[in-house]
């Protein structure tokens, strides 16, 4: 068995793994399927039973009435099993796949931030969307399916040959065709499935990129560039389904014309039969009514399993897809069981390496000490390192070498929970969701009131902000905030921060994209969020941080000199250096 074959297996059987708490729902819904295999060609067999019996030969209108009523009677228990068969085994499909996508999003929601650098979101949109809605079809339209029609085909083929073993020769005489037939269509749209997949993936993730990058899109004038590549690639997701449709529309005639070459046989054998046996023409009469609906009843079956086999390889393929992400350990360790208290906190970093990627090392041998209560900020250029600082801190990633410690505490011994708990960050990219202004600033936290909100928005000086607004705490935020302006965003993600009273509060280039009149907002709210906190800021703009406690200059990894504003102006170093460019800058913006 080949490798592939094996990892399906395994696949498949570890997908079933998850009916285990619906074993009655699957039970009733294969009792079901079953009964509805049986009935269905049993009640073919009474048809033929009752023509022979009752209608060519002896016409017993009373009995004939019997008889009717009793196979409607079994059409309609085919009927209401058909229904539980279906409905329950749809049911149990969306039971599963409900398991399956939260377990799914949990995973996601929990890894680190290494991986979604190097995973497109588009594609974990298709993960948890679509490629787990296929996992479904494996319950709802293959499991169940197969054994139906399986079943079904083993006891048409029962019973032609105990009614009449010559018909049921004719009968399976393009049979072997059917099956090379079959063979060939699955294999073609096992090949189109596997093309539309990857179309699908690469379809979400250019709608999702070129969404999120609207505004550069727009910038750079590349909307006819890039609705171009959209069409490509809408193209080649098009045809992906073409060559499954174009499959279906070979394979259904071939069928049909087969299923007809079985009724040609069986009528023309059936004439000769008249002809040579006439006493017995009101059996083979009957015979021949019952054997063309069992031909039906036959080749749709066989029809049916290839598309059954290839909803279930469809379904494995996604679900090895999904159990990918289940199975990446990307996830923050949660070793620690400590829980961080205190009112006031503080920060030592000793000897720390970190590199996104091996050993390129963005942090070498870092040691900074932050003392409790203490306002540091600290500026380098680009690449310094600055960010990577703050992101270790709430462990969004870990470092290789060296410790950090809270209150002499190594960070990896608290619960993640708890550390974040204490720590408010105000990032440079603020992201609001579609949500009214009360629940984007609480964030889940409802113990915090809306009084507390307003009282909060007024200490840091932004009340006019939300009382503009229609609704105020109500007003619904378009999509990502988009209906506001970068400062006003800027001061809700410092509200934000604000409310969560935390004990070490980060600020990463909170004021590099605003205008002069947010910046003065964005300093008082400063001043006002970070006193009596552990603060870290990161600047861009030098004139927010004269009044920090101490500031660090960062380069390549590596601290290059620190000390408040006075003490590094008067060194005339990075520092002092950095600050002239910019008071030359804005002396020429107010010329």
């Amino acid at each position: 068995m080949s490798e592939k074959k094996k990892l399906d297996i395994h696949i498949f059987f570890r997908l079933f793994s998850y009916t285990k708490p619906y074993r009655t729902l699957f039970a009733i819904s294969l009792v079901s399927a079953l009964i509805v295999a049986f009935l269905g060609p049993y009640r073919v067999a009474l048809i033929g039973d009752l023509v022979n019996d009752h209608i060519v030969e002896n016409q017993d209108r009373e009995v004939l009435k019997e008889w009717s009523i009793i196979l409607t009677a079994l059409l309609f228990g085919e009927i209401l099993f058909q229904f539980l068969s279906q409905y329950l085994s749809n049911l149990l499909g969306q039971k599963i796949i409900y398991e399956i996508r939260v377990n799914t999003f949990k995973k996601i929601i929990h890894f680190n931030s290494k991986y979604f650098d190097k995973t497109p979101i588009g594609s974990l949109v298709t993960r948890v969307i679509s490629d787990i809605e296929a996992i479904a079809d494996v319950f709802s339209q293959g499991i169940f399916s197969i054994l139906t029609e399986a079943l079904k085909i083993i006891l048409v083929f029962y019973l032609m040959f105990m009614a009449n073993w010559k018909f049921g020769l004719l009968v399976i005489i393009p049979i072997p065709i059917l099956f090379i037939a079959t063979k060939i269509f699955a294999n073609a749209m096992k090949k189109a499935n596997q093309k539309e997949r990857t179309q699908v993936n690469r379809l979400n993730t250019f709608v999702q990129e070129r969404l999120n990058a609207i505004n550069l899109i727009k910038i750079f004038n590349r909307e006819q560039q890039e609705y171009d590549h959209f069409k490509e690639i809408n193209k080649d997701h098009r045809q992906a389904h073409i060559n499954a449709v174009w499959a279906f529309s070979i394979f259904l005639p071939v069928v049909e014309i087969l299923s007809s070459l079985s009724i040609a046989f069986l009528i023309l054998w059936g004439v000769l039969m008249f002809n040579y046996e006439p006493e017995n023409t009101g059996v083979l009469f009957g015979q021949i009514f019952a054997f063309v609906l069992w031909v039906h009843m036959l080749y749709r079956p066989i029809r049916q399993l290839a598309d059954r086999f290839n909803t279930i390889q469809r379904g494995v393929v996604r679900a090895e897809r999904v159990f990918k992400v289940l199975d990446t350990q990307q996830e923050i360790q949660k070793t620690g069981d400590k829980d961080l208290n205190g009112d006031q906190l503080s920060i030592e970093f000793k000897n720390i390496y970190f590199a996104y990627n091996d050993e390129n090392w963005v942090l070498k041998d870092l040691n900074l000490k932050i003392e409790k209560g203490q306002n540091i900020a600290i500026v380098g250029a680009t690449g310094s390192g600055k960010t990577s600082i703050i992101n270790l801190i709430p462990r969004f990633y870990e470092y290789q070498k060296g410790q950090i410690l809270i209150n002499e505490t190594e960070i990896t011994e608290f619960k993640i929970e708890s550390l974040r708990t204490k720590l408010g960050i105000v990032v440079q990219d603020v992201f609001l969701f579609s949500d009214t202004l009360y629940n984007n600033i609480v964030m889940g936290d409802f113990s915090i009131t809306k009084e507390q909100v307003l009282q909060a928005a007024k200490d840091i000086g932004i009340e006019q902000l939300i009382q503009n607004l229609p609704g105020q705490l109500d007003y619904v935020i378009g999509e990502r905030g988009g209906i506001l302006s970068i400062g006003q965003r800027q001061l809700l993600s410092f509200l934000r921060a604000y409310v969560k009273n935390p004990e070490i509060l980060i600020l990463d280039e909170a004021t590099a994209n605003i205008d002069v009149e947010s910046e003065e907002l964005i300093k008082k709210a400063t001043t006002q969020i970070t006193k009596g906190r552990t603060s870290i800021i990161i600047a861009h703009r030098l004139s927010t941080i004269k009044n920090v406690d101490k500031i660090i200059v960062l380069d390549k990894g590596k601290i290059l000199e620190s000390g408040t504003h006075d003490e590094l102006i008067a060194k005339g170093g990075a520092y002092a250096h950095l600050f002239e460019i910019q008071f030359k800058e804005l002396e020429e913006a107010k010329g």
